[in-house]
């Protein structure tokens, strides 16, 4: 499987990475945490994140996941995203990507190329 991608607050991931250990709201209350794939991204950030001034995307490799990703729509619209049903480890990050804004104000991503 791809890299997954999460948008997160710099300032919540800062403290995930003290803690070694990832849990957003959405583990409490949804049960799993939201992930995009690439293509995803620009979208999701222009749809959920259009008011937000700190957050940038956070790249994982499923593989260093302590669950499996499962890939489904869950809110009926006819998409499927990647979700994790467990405490995301901040290991599992390999990078991190800033998410600039145009000149429209909307969020702009760029995945990073892998070929090669």
């Amino acid at each position: 499987m791809d890299r997954i991608f999460h948008i997160v607050d710099r300032g919540t991931w800062a403290l995930a990475q003290s803690a070694g250990e990832y849990r957003p709201e959405s583990l409490q209350s949804e049960g799993f945490v939201h992930f995009s794939f690439a293509d995803q991204v620009e979208p999701t950030a222009n749809l959920l994140f259009a008011d937000a001034v700190n957050v940038f995307v956070v790249e994982f490799d499923p593989q260093l996941l302590p669950a499996p990703v499962v890939v489904e729509d869950t809110a009926d619209r006819g998409e499927q995203f990647p979700h994790v049903y467990a405490p995301i480890p901040t290991s599992a990050a390999v990078a991190v990507h800033d998410l600039p804004r145009g000149a429209d104000g909307r969020y702009h991503f760029t995945a990073p190329n892998r070929a090669g």
